[in-house]
């Protein structure tokens, strides 16, 4: 790993200690919590789409765990806004990674994607997709 990694790792730590969009909002569209029961990590996503109802104008998050899984929703929460609910669908862990910008170990990858989990089931209940789902385990 050689200065990008570094970069990347940086951008990480400052996403944990200085997060993006983080609070609870007023009036979401739709929101869902998770957590990731290996390491207790929690997440609640929040977000509030545009008049046409399927692009995504706003997003936060609350919750705690480890500095990876922060960052990931920090970093989510930026990206998301201005896409669709099906761009948000089709992300993949790769996409979180990728986003991330550094390798991260089989362990760790439930923490990586957790956020990205939480946000598509709570667009998958609020377009009726899903039921009776009370909260995101992850499972990759």
């Amino acid at each position: 790993m050689g200065m990008g990694s570094d970069m990347y790792r940086q951008q990480i730590l400052d996403h944990y200690k200085n997060p993006r969009n983080y609070g609870e909002m007023e009036n979401p569209t739709f929101s869902h919590v998770g957590e990731n029961p290996s390491c207790g990590d929690t997440i609640k996503v929040d977000v509030r789409l545009e008049d046409d109802g399927e692009t995504i104008e706003y997003v936060s998050f609350t919750g705690d765990g480890c500095a990876i899984s922060q960052a990931s929703a920090s970093l989510l929460s930026e990206r998301l806004q201005g896409t669709t609910l099906d761009e948000l669908a089709a992300m993949d862990t790769d996409d979180v990674t990728e986003m991330l910008g550094v390798d991260i170990s089989p362990m760790r990858i439930k923490c990586a994607v957790l956020a990205r989990q939480v946000a598509q089931d709570g667009a998958k209940l609020h377009e009726g997709e899903l039921d009776d789902l009370d909260r995101t385990v992850t499972e990759e």
